[in-house]
């Protein structure tokens, strides 16, 4: 009789701490991707940003060397990413496969103009420097026309500061939500405990003594609850990484690095944290408030 007790008390408790890991590594995975993409905020903000283009069309009379030599700067310049050459008749067959008919045909000649195209640097995609920059390109005498998308410009740097206030705020709400699921996961698991506590008190134990291993226990299932955690958002890492490399997770470390540790240490820390607290709650409670 008393081992078949012993069993399902075994049971209950692996049945407790086995909950307490899964609650702890999920909100921590979760928590987990949120820093990844507050991290990577930026990055992704610029991966948009560097797909703007500026096109700078040339006359008809651009010399080809006077050509050669403006692609050449343009790749060369501070605020380019890439500098493509785009012929007339490039330009024209690119147009026919979008509309699905060559236009040639109907008009009996190419409309279109050399160009070339230039792709900038994040950090010169706003609607002052980019200004800048076409004025400066449109200087010279072979230059027909710079063009750009100045809406899309305001447009997109408008919403990237927008997201990026919003996913500063949803980080801050997610991280409180995480501390209270954890915190009430680890009250739980005490509270099916605080007899034992009560009883442990009773007889003449010291808080400290009483709550040193609730603690350690519970530290030790925040760290399993963090290796899983960081497990699964390694996986994430991977995945998104494969799929997505323009992106390059890769290829700053030092913030990986970062956040693996900042998810680590959070389990430790929350668990630490409730841990105590949790305790502290029941070794201050009188004996007849324990069955409420």
């Amino acid at each position: 009789m008393s081992t078949s007790f012993e069993r399902f008390q075994k049971r209950k408790l692996i049945s407790s701490y086995f909950s307490v890991v899964l609650s702890i590594g999920l909100v921590l995975f979760l928590l987990g991707i949120l820093g990844l993409l507050v991290l990577n905020t930026k990055k992704l903000a610029d991966h948009f940003k560097e797909q703007i283009t500026i096109s700078v069309f040339l006359k008809d009379n651009a010399k080809e060397v006077e050509v050669d030599q403006l692609q050449k700067s343009l790749a060369m310049a501070e605020y380019t990413k890439k500098a493509t050459y785009v012929s007339k008749e490039q330009a024209a067959e690119q147009h026919s496969e979008e509309i699905g008919e060559n236009f040639l045909d109907f008009l009996g000649y190419n409309p279109l103009k050399n160009s070339i195209d230039v792709q900038l640097k994040a950090d010169y995609v706003s609607t002052e420097k980019i200004a800048e920059i076409a004025e400066e390109i449109s200087s010279r005498d072979y230059i027909e026309e710079v063009s750009y998308d100045k809406p899309l410009i305001t447009l997109l740097n408008d919403n990237v500061k927008k997201i990026s206030f919003w996913i500063l705020v949803a980080s801050g709400i997610f991280t409180f939500i995480a501390v209270l699921l954890i915190n009430s996961s680890i009250r739980l698991s005490i509270y099916s405990k605080r007899f034992i506590i009560k009883t442990m008190q009773m007889v003449g134990a010291t808080k400290t003594f009483i709550r040193r291993p609730f603690i350690w226990t519970n530290i030790k299932l925040g760290v399993l609850g963090a290796v899983i955690a960081l497990i699964a958002l390694g996986f994430v890492i991977y995945y998104v990484n494969i799929n997505f490399p323009e992106l390059n997770l890769f290829q700053d470390p030092a913030i990986l690095v970062f956040l693996f540790a900042s998810v680590f240490f959070l389990g430790v820390l929350i668990s630490f944290i409730s841990t105590f607290f949790a305790t502290q709650r029941f070794l201050n409670l009188r004996t007849d408030d324990l069955y409420y």
